[in-house]
């Protein structure tokens, strides 16, 4: 079999350690070093040639492009362009495959043209961000083994599609199943009658197979109880006063059921707390009263289908819908197939769903329009009402920012005056005032953990709360580790600096 090359590209003068590991994790890991090869730049001999030419050479030779940025720019030639934008651009231009690791750092520290390089990787390619040697080590392996898997190197089924449970025909609720055929019927011409049996519709849907196992999808679909086997699938709805995660909370839920009712519930928590308005019947006609939503129902109703069908069933995360006054974001645990960036989502791309068993019922029942084409249809509905045009985001989940309009933006407030949202989206590496208060509330004179500080606060997702409190709680000198030598000891706590007691003393804590 032919060896896979990886072209390891970063400053020469940063992130040597990290260079270093992952030349040595990568070709002695029991998996990765069956495949794969790596290059990086203290492999170079000493020669006559241009350094940089060599290492062009092996972009040009290379099958995958591993790009580590992050303080610093490097060197610029006479065009005043860096070797790492360089090798990064001619990867781009052979279609290599492209993955791109970023240093969690305040992005204010960053070079200019670093930040720069970064904003033009974000626009073409999924990438990850890290914070020490471990996550670097974690998410390299997981990219590496999801490329085998998307190359077909090795093989594995997809979650909806296995059998990981011992679930039988009596933990499905055959009403369920007879809706389901109805639906089906009425809205995509189902081949199936309304009186088929159990059976016969799970393996006619790959459901069931020969020996009566119940795949993943029917629980997800079907089931009485799907959280009784993943305990994970629900969806988490939160309604924010402001633009930021900030408590108290006008309102939160926890929906659970199957995949169709935690839909229906997310899409109605949404749309009930919006703005809707309703006009006057028209001249002669009694019976019509036009109304508008706020935000265009088909759109939050296809983010949040999006969500649940194409998320990571085996994360112990959950899908997450976030009400902003100035926004909505539908967070979901996964990521985008190889091939496949969120450039390209915004243009008609071919089908590669995530959990295919769930995403054909969907279909089937009138949950999706047409396979393929969910965020371009976002796209437009928004567009179409006026609104700023809708975000895509891949980083550790995928997410989705429908704008809303604003009293700034729309002093009226009412959606016929369809003026688009100008406010952004604050940056995952910039300092949130109000969250980190709460956590310098939350430490006062104490010493706690992650776990403990994230109970506190009452946060689930550990990546918003590293991104949006501790990080930049830190990088502001506010609060430090109790032991900065191991900072990855499992017996780690954090605590208030003389900087952040005195930002405290200033604080209404009562």
């Amino acid at each position: 079999m032919q060896r896979i090359r990886i072209f390891i590209s970063s400053v020469q003068s940063e992130f040597e350690q990290e260079r270093e590991m992952l030349n040595k994790y990568i070709s002695s890991d029991a998996l990765l070093g069956k495949f794969f090869d790596t290059f990086i730049f203290e492999e170079v001999p000493a020669t006559e040639k241009s350094p940089q030419g060599v290492y062009l050479k092996e972009v040009e030779a290379c099958d995958i492009y591993l790009g580590l940025f992050g303080y610093k720019y490097g060197y610029e030639d006479a065009e005043g362009i860096s070797p790492t934008e360089r090798e990064y651009d001619l990867a781009t231009s052979l279609h290599k495959t492209r993955l791109v690791f970023i240093k969690e750092i305040d992005d204010n520290e960053r070079h200019p043209k670093e930040k720069a390089l970064i904003k033009k990787a974000e626009r073409e390619i999924v990438r990850k961000s890290f914070a020490d040697l471990e996550s670097l080590r974690t998410a390299v392996y997981a990219s590496l083994v999801r490329y085998l898997e998307e190359k077909e190197y090795i093989r594995r089924q997809p979650f909806d599609a296995a059998f990981d449970t011992r679930a039988t025909l009596n933990d499905l609720d055959e009403d369920k199943m007879r809706r389901f055929i109805r639906l089906a019927r009425d809205k995509r011409g189902f081949a199936l009658p309304l009186g088929t049996e159990p059976e016969v519709l799970l393996k006619h849907l790959s459901m069931m197979d020969e020996d009566g196992r119940i795949a993943n999808s029917a629980i997800l679909l079907f089931g009485k109880t799907p959280q009784r086997y993943f305990v994970t699938s629900e969806v988490k709805c939160a309604q924010f006063y402001g633009n930021e995660v900030v408590k108290p909370l006008p309102s939160y839920q926890i929906y659970k059921g199957d995949v169709f009712e935690m839909i229906d519930q997310a899409t109605a928590f949404v749309m009930s707390r919006i703005d809707n308005w309703t006009g006057t019947r028209s001249e002669g006609d009694t019976a019509v009263v036009p109304t508008k939503t706020e935000l265009p129902y088909d759109a939050v109703k296809e983010a949040i289908v999006n969500a649940v069908c194409h998320r990571d069933y085996s994360s112990n995360a959950s899908v997450q819908v976030m009400l902003f006054r100035n926004r909505l974001e539908v967070w979901n645990p996964g990521q985008l197939p190889y091939g496949l960036t969120v450039q390209k989502l915004l243009e008609p791309h071919k089908s590669i769903p995530t959990n295919p068993l769930i995403a054909e019922p969907m279909y089937l029942a009138g949950y999706i329009e047409k396979l393929g084409t969910g965020t371009e249809d976002i796209l437009q509905k928004c567009t179409d009402s006026g609104l700023k045009a809708p975000e895509f985001y891949q980083e550790e989940d995928f997410k989705v920012v429908i704008w809303r309009h604003t009293d700034e933006q729309n002093p009226t407030n009412t959606p016929d005056k369809h003026r688009a949202s100008t406010v952004q989206v604050p940056h995952k590496h910039r300092t949130s005032t109000a969250q980190v208060r709460e956590l310098i509330k939350v430490l006062n004179v104490n010493q706690l953990s992650v776990k403990e500080i994230m109970d506190t606060l009452a946060l689930s997702h550990r990546g918003n709360f590293l991104n949006n409190y501790l990080n930049p709680a830190i990088t502001s000198g506010y609060i430090e580790l109790l032991y900065p030598d191991t900072p990855r000891s499992p017996k780690q706590k954090y605590r208030l600096t003389e900087k952040g007691k005195a930002l405290l003393a200033s604080l209404d804590v009562s």
